[in-house]
């Protein structure tokens, strides 16, 4: 038997439509279990993602995100929204920013914008 792991909806029926002759062990979660489970699989999930890059598991990361959302009440559109403002108000990621501390502020101006050298 194998480690016990959270799997999409339709994993079992695809397991008996496979035709090995194997009968898939399943229960459902409590509440509680799932949202460990969902934990675990977010993890295993990233580093998948991580280790080939495959867009089939960015997309498994963004449904294990939705499903932990769901766990809180929150719907995707909800989500996205709240996304969105996060995003207007202290922006994204697509300006390859990488911040490296802070130095002391200088009285000839701010440091904004200040780059590290190299």
């Amino acid at each position: 038997m194998t480690q016990p792991k959270l799997v999409r909806d339709k994993i079992p029926a695809i397991i008996c439509g496979q035709g090995h002759g194997q009968d898939p062990l399943i229960y459902t979660a409590s509440d509680g279990e799932y949202r460990e489970r969902l934990r675990d699989k977010l993890l295993e999930e990233v580093n998948e993602f991580l280790t080939s890059g495959d867009l089939d598991e960015l997309a498994d990361i963004l449904e294990v995100v939705y499903a932990l959302a769901a766990q809180q009440g929150i719907p995707p559109g909800q989500l996205e929204e709240f996304r969105a403002q996060k995003a207007e108000e202290r922006g994204g990621f697509t300006a390859r920013i990488i911040w490296c501390g802070n130095a002391p502020a200088q009285d000839t101006g701010t440091a904004q914008g200040s780059t590290v050298p190299g």
